[in-house]
């Protein structure tokens, strides 16, 4: 062991541990021994991308041009066709020049954003519960956080009003995410145009992290923020390939909107990394120009998924709504187990069910008492986890009766 004092930067002391970190490796652990562990814990699709996605990125890789620095913003014809693709689904006019630029996956993107834009001294609105990076990719930064409660769109406008009113200096920023991960909470055209309207009366920027835009069921089709007029005087918007055509490994995503916010983002960029391996930007234009189809395939996928954990989830007494997007399923831990707090409850259900659930207190204080499920397992693997779930809490019930489980003792996030 080395004598030397190593100590972190303070920003550091400001960093929780990220929960779902210790989860991820506990159920790893328990794999390397030879457990099944069933995994609703993690929005990390099991599907294959499209074949024709796959193809194409075997096929440039093994060109040793592709093997060169790519262009850092992203290339031409990619941003070209992040253009054309929100022409097409959102009506949106973009020049796919200094409007446009792609990132490594949008927390990357994210967290460089805030880095450009924020500092001591200046102040974010998140919603909350929120996505962890929503918050702490400000708190890296140097910014403070105002979290605020999602309950209504109209409590929600209130919030930013009434904060914008008593604060000063004014927030710099609001972080939104719809549709919003983990709650599946949906936003409105006449939302957006309301944030925008405040955004340009108070003089604060927006972002919008649209990952879970195409994965919508019944009928619902998520609205883009930049749909709104006036949108792109004040706002970016977030995208990535990684949802809607199971490509999340592949980190690939996108900004648009703003090209001021866009300059921010891709001089701080500048320093940080030379872009995405070109083969995947190649791969990404197929699959953004040619894959409508397998969209629509997997979302009827999530769907059947959604359907079955919600009706078993049912069947054991558990209360929820269905989500109308995102391929999760946010739901109140029931009582009395709501007493054990949504972090020892999926270490309980890890350790005696072999199943990972993503703890709610993983996104922030409001989201205790929840948990977020995930659906990327399959229909037979979902019925099998909530076999172990029912059969987790009846053992767990029997000891409460005995007197050997006490239900009041937590563990912290």
């Amino acid at each position: 062991m080395s004598d030397l004092n190593i100590q972190f930067a303070e920003r550091m002391n400001q960093l929780p541990p990220y929960l779902f970190g210790m989860i991820n490796k506990m159920k790893m652990e328990k794999r390397w021994v030879g457990d099944d562990v069933i995994d609703l814990g993690m929005g990390n699709p099991v599907d294959p991308a499209p074949e024709q996605v796959t193809k194409k990125l075997i096929d440039v890789a093994n060109d040793p041009k592709s093997h060169r620095y790519p262009v850092a913003g992203g290339m031409k014809n990619l941003k070209r066709e992040i253009a054309l693709y929100y022409s097409r689904n959102y009506g949106v006019e973009l020049g796919g020049d200094d409007d446009v630029i792609c990132t490594i996956g949008s927390k990357e993107g994210i967290s460089h954003l805030c880095l450009a834009l924020l500092g001591p001294g200046d102040s974010v609105l998140v919603p909350a519960p929120a996505f962890p990076i929503h918050v702490y990719a400000a708190v890296i930064a140097g910014a403070s956080v105002i979290r605020i409660s999602l309950y209504s769109e109209e409590s929600f406008l209130q919030q930013i009003h009434t904060i914008c009113q008593a604060l000063y200096p004014r927030p710099k920023l609001i972080m939104l995410n719809y549709p919003h991960n983990p709650t599946g909470t949906l936003a409105s055209k006449e939302f957006f145009r309301e944030v925008v309207d405040l955004a340009r009366r108070y003089k604060f920027m927006v972002i919008n992290d649209f990952a879970y835009s195409r994965i919508t069921f019944d009928g619902y089709v998520a609205p883009s923020l930049l749909e709104v007029s006036g949108a792109q005087d004040v706002a970016v918007e977030f995208g990535a390939v990684s949802k809607s055509y199971n490509m999340a490994g592949w980190r690939l995503g996108y900004c648009v909107g703003n090209p001021q916010i866009i300059e921010g983002l891709a001089k701080i960029k500048g320093y940080y990394d030379y872009g995405i391996f070109s083969a995947i930007q190649v791969a990404g234009i197929v699959a953004m120009r040619d894959c409508e189809d397998s969209i629509s395939e997997q979302v009827e996928v999530y769907q059947k998924r959604r359907d079955v954990l919600c009706e078993g989830l049912e069947r054991m007494g558990w209360t929820g709504d269905k989500p109308k997007a995102g391929m999760f399923l946010w739901v109140k831990i029931p009582e009395p187990y709501v007493r054990m707090g949504s972090v020892r409850f999926a270490v309980e259900m890890m350790n005696r069910a072999n199943v990972a659930v993503a703890p709610g207190a993983g996104f922030g204080e409001e989201g205790d008492g929840y948990l977020r499920l995930a659906l990327v397992e399959n229909e037979n693997r979902i019925k099998q986890a909530l076999k172990q779930m029912k059969r987790c809490l009846t053992d767990i019930d029997r000891e409460i009766e005995e007197g050997s489980f006490q239900l009041d003792s937590k563990m912290e996030a």
